[in-house]
């Protein structure tokens, strides 16, 4: 019998190590009985504005069986958050990710979760429930189209200052936070870095290091101008003698000028091409020039570390809340651990292994509706015998579709300022 080389042995009890190890806080693939473990808010029911969401795989899927769950109503909130054991990341490397398919092709609105700390009313949960990771992609206009990460940090949210793209068509895509023990950080997008830094550098979590030294002045001796007129320079001798203007000597008199009623006739003037304005003196750069003063850096008196900058002690829960003006996007395979490596390899195992029949079951379902776009369209002709009859109500109908985009405006406007 053949010895198997012991490299290959520690090789293989190395790797079942690092499986053995890995922690699952939270995953949910949202199969049967899910509702068991989630919990939908009541927020915004006593004014008849919250969605109910819907169990499904979406109107296109790689995979018809594997289903999450979606927005279904337009203009409507949705609130709804799971519970899982406490858990600090304290030591440890914190994963957050989940999957979101925008199947109503987004215009303006979220597709972020959050994860909660300490005791939260599961049944209140809404838009002012504090918490302490909000991530995910937003998108409004053609301005916003970006992955918000907003970390709370003594009580106040903050915003990373880096400009993270999201995606923006209509297929599903998986968003991963990656938070580790040195206080460093990547943002990753079907299972691709697309950002990665420090919370000190990208978040003003704590104030900066280094400020500027409040006593010190810029000395009076300091010279900022770069170029200066050169001294030798001289002005041409005649410069000044040459007119800005000259008589056009393509110019005649009018044939009808009369000068006892309008006067001496004299040319018209036209710029003179030989005149260069007023003279200057040629620059040069100043052999004293010391650059624009700054003030000195010096060590920041209110800057204290926290060596636990990273750490969120007592992560509960873990929620969607959004405020939808069209609906239709589908949250799936959600995911809190300690191992990066078990997050991508659940995110080839869902996303992955279905990303390229989800996309052909997505052109087909475009290809029927411009088929049937194409039957339900009126003939040429047909169109321009109705033209005419449609002229008189043509003013009332714009004015009724420009109130009702007007109204989509304001709401859409409303929602998104509450980031």
């Amino acid at each position: 019998m053949a010895k198997l080389n012991p490299n290959f042995i520690s090789l293989i009890l190395f790797a079942l190590v690092v499986i053995v190890s890995a922690e699952v806080i939270f995953e949910e693939k949202f199969d049967d009985g899910w509702e068991k473990r989630w919990v939908q808010s009541d927020w915004k029911k006593d004014d008849n504005t919250a969605g109910e969401w819907k169990h499904t795989a979406g109107n296109w899927s790689g995979d018809a069986t594997d289903k999450g769950i979606q927005t279904s109503e337009d203009y409507i909130f949705y609130a709804i958050s799971a519970e899982f054991p406490e858990f600090s990341n304290k030591d440890k490397t914190l994963v957050f990710q989940f999957s979101v398919k925008h199947e109503q092709k987004l215009d303006c609105g979220g597709g972020y979760m959050k994860l909660l700390s300490d005791d939260v009313d599961q049944k209140k949960f809404g838009g002012d429930t504090p918490y302490s990771i909000m991530f995910g992609p937003d998108i409004c206009g053609y301005s916003t189209k970006k992955v918000h990460a907003i970390l709370t940090y003594n009580g106040a949210n903050h915003l990373i200052k880096k400009e993270v793209p999201c995606e923006t068509d209509q297929l599903t895509h998986v968003y991963t936070f990656v938070l580790r023990p040195d206080a460093t950080y990547s943002i990753l997008i079907d299972n691709v870095e697309k950002q990665t830094g420090s919370l000190y550098s990208d978040w003003d979590l704590l104030p900066p290091k280094k400020i500027k030294d409040p006593s010190a002045t810029k000395p009076e001796d300091w010279d900022e101008t770069e170029y200066i007129p050169d001294p030798e320079d001289k002005k041409p001798a005649g410069y000044d003698d040459i007119p800005k203007e000259i008589p056009d000597t393509d110019a005649k008199k009018p044939e009808d000028w009369d000068e006892e009623e309008d006067g001496e006739w004299t040319a018209p003037t036209i710029p003179n091409p030989e005149y260069n304005g007023e003279w200057e003196a040629k620059k040069i750069k100043n052999p004293n020039y010391k650059g624009k003063w700054k003030a000195p850096m010096i060590d920041n008196p209110e800057f204290k570390d926290d060596p636990e900058l990273y750490v969120f002690p007592k992560l509960k829960y873990v929620g969607v809340e959004l405020w939808q003006v069209k609906s239709g996007s589908l949250f799936d395979n959600v995911l809190v651990s300690d191992d990066p490596d078990y997050a991508k390899k659940l995110a080839e195992e869902t996303w992955g292994k279905h990303k390229d029949a989800e996309k052909a079951a997505f052109d087909e379902a475009e290809k029927k509706k411009e088929e049937e776009e194409s039957k339900d369209a009126p003939a040429e002709s047909d169109a321009e015998g109705e033209a005419e009859d449609d002229d008189n109500e043509g003013d009332d109908s714009d004015n009724e579709s420009k109130s009702e985009e007007s109204k989509e405006s304001e709401e859409t406007d409303a929602a998104h300022d509450e980031l």
